[in-house]
């Protein structure tokens, strides 16, 4: 696919996107309910009491338009030159033909702020997408992290300009100019845009929308969930999590804060989480996901594979060693029975299979691979059975057969427009397997497949939240489906019916409160979540750090 543009934000989900779909035997207590559902997680208790309806495994394959989807102009206004037009300048407001943008629209507009700000253009069917930053202070604003050329914003106009690097098919800046038109929601604002060249050569141009992030839908902080204790992480950019031993582990990754890393909270008192010790390697900072079994804490590092803590002493995790060995970035790690799963994405965009029967001891048995993979490679997977079901980003969701590890085979896989396949849960509903499939970037949105018959994956479901944000991770505990939703907070769905998914409660994790990094925000807030079966959902909010829910 030659979409250069599209790549801005498809090579930031592979720098902060993506902690494993979340499951787990708790070692030294009895097992929680695993995060796939019980072997039959619809045959006994498919359909809550409430939702009026047993599901009865029927159910109509829907046409999957993919996550493009073709986008109206957000705003008649228009960049008046055409493309391929040389101009002296391409900031002057003059060269936009506002007249039919509504009077007043943008009167009391603030100075301040962030905003996720979408660009279509007319050629394109492709959103490009970047967060904007306007300090308090009245200081030079940025765009993922880069100065604006300049700034006219607050009370009656909204108009910027900024540039980025293209890379394809050589290197070279080009000048994007933006003037707002409408505000069709108070924290949103639409207009059009150009791109130049630096020389102000027009390249294209089209209309644009920019949303101030914050509680979609007049929504309340929670709906069903309560806040039981939230805890700061001492680590640069908190992204995962596990739970096990009375223990929480959170791993995160460095930036332009600070370093990433690991901190070890005692939560057995849910209500106070005391951090007992903050874990950091030289040179190793980029920790994106945790898993444990048994003794063992596996931690994905983006530079050394799988590492090894001992945590028989679970307040005191002490290192063991870094698997495969060498240099390898390992982006997600995930455990079921005696396996361990790290998934490496690109450019070596390879599953990695060990055998844990001795939990501190994990043998390489297989490297599972996709030939002629696109952008992106592996990201997530989820092991059901004999089925290892893979994120597989642009490629899609792959399903192979890992009943002989020496013999791995893949066995179908289900592809939809612009993908990119990021996180998954699979559970058996009224004697069908159903997966649940999270895709990230703009537009995506959770799709509900059933795979009983892995070659011919269906689309029966979906649930879909504001497509400027996407799902980052996933839980399955019997019926009902756990998601950090990033900007989008916590979700809760009754999935009993799964073609129906049914929310039932909600908390927004999201705060004013703008954070000390810079870059994209689109990665940001609710990231990583688990539900390890003592009553209590673990959350890590990239912002915020650790917070503990309850249900009520």
């Amino acid at each position: 696919m030659a979409l250069p543009s599209r790549w801005l934000l498809l090579t930031a989900s592979l720098v902060l996107g993506g902690c494993p779909s979340s499951s787990g035997d708790d070692a030294g207590t009895p097992p929680p309910p695993v995060d796939s559902g019980t072997p039959d997680a619809g045959t006994d208790d498919a359909g809550a009491p409430d939702a009026g309806e047993v599901w009865d495994g029927g159910a109509e394959t829907l046409e999957d338009p993919g996550d493009v989807v073709e986008q109206e102009p957000y705003s008649d206004c228009t960049f008046t030159p055409e493309p391929g037009t040389t101009l002296a300048s391409c900031s002057d407001p003059a060269l936009f033909d506002r007249s039919m943008c509504p009077s007043g629209a943008l009167d009391g507009l603030g100075a301040s702020g962030a905003y996720e700000v979408r660009h279509l253009a007319t050629t394109s069917p492709y959103q490009i997408g970047f967060t904007l930053r306007l300090p308090s202070d009245g200081g030079v604003g940025q765009s993922d992290g880069t100065p604006l050329l300049f700034q006219d914003v607050g009370d009656g106009e909204f108009f910027f300009g900024t540039q980025f690097l293209r890379k394809f098919p050589t290197p070279s800046f080009r000048h994007l100019i933006f003037a707002g038109c409408s505000r069709p929601e108070p924290d949103r604002v639409n207009g059009c845009f150009a791109q130049c060249t630096p020389e102000g050569r027009v390249m294209l141009k089209g209309s644009f929308t920019a949303l101030r992030p914050g509680w979609g839908r007049g929504e309340g902080e929670a709906s069903g969930l309560k806040l039981v204790s939230e805890s700061a992480v001492p680590l640069a950019f908190p992204v995962d999590i596990y739970v096990t031993k009375g223990h929480a582990y959170v791993v995160a990754i460095g930036d332009n804060t600070g370093d990433g890393g690991l901190a070890v909270y005692d939560v057995k008192d849910p209500a106070h989480p005391v951090l007992k010790k903050r874990i950091q390697l030289e040179g190793d900072t980029y920790w994106n996901g945790a898993w444990a079994k048994d003794n063992a804490l596996y931690i994905a590092s983006g530079d050394s594979g799988v590492i090894v803590y001992d945590i028989t002493n679970p307040a005191d995790p002490q290192y063991v060693r870094a698997l495969p060995g060498g240099a390898l970035n390992v982006h997600t790690v995930h455990v079921r029975g005696g396996r361990l799963y790290g998934m490496a994405p690109s450019s070596s965009s390879q599953t990695l299979m060990f055998d844990v029967s001795s939990a501190l001891s994990p043998q390489l048995l297989e490297r599972i691979s996709v030939p002629d993979e696109s952008f992106g490679g592996v990201h997530d997977a989820f092991a059901y059975g004999d089925t290892l079901y893979v994120n597989h980003t642009t490629d899609g969701y792959i399903a192979f057969d890992v009943s002989d590890p020496m013999r791995v085979r893949e066995l179908g896989r289900y592809a939809y427009g612009d993908a990119f396949s990021h996180a998954n849960a699979v559970g058996t509903f009224a004697g069908r397997t159903i997966a649940f499939e999270g895709g990230e970037q703009l537009n995506a949105h959770l799709r509900v497949l059933d795979v009983t018959d892995p070659a011919n994956m269906r689309l029966i479901g979906r649930y879909a939240l504001r497509p400027e944000y996407s799902i980052h991770n996933m839980v399955l505990v019997g019926t009902k489906l756990y998601i950090a939703y990033y900007q989008e907070g916590v979700r809760v769905l009754d999935v009993s019916v799964p073609p129906r998914p049914r929310e039932v409660a909600y908390f927004n994790t999201y705060q004013n409160t703008p954070p000390l990094r810079t870059g994209s925000e689109f990665f940001s807030n609710a990231i990583g979540i688990r539900v390890p079966g003592d009553g209590f959902i673990y959350v890590v909010d990239t912002n915020r750090g650790l917070l503990i829910l309850k249900e009520e």
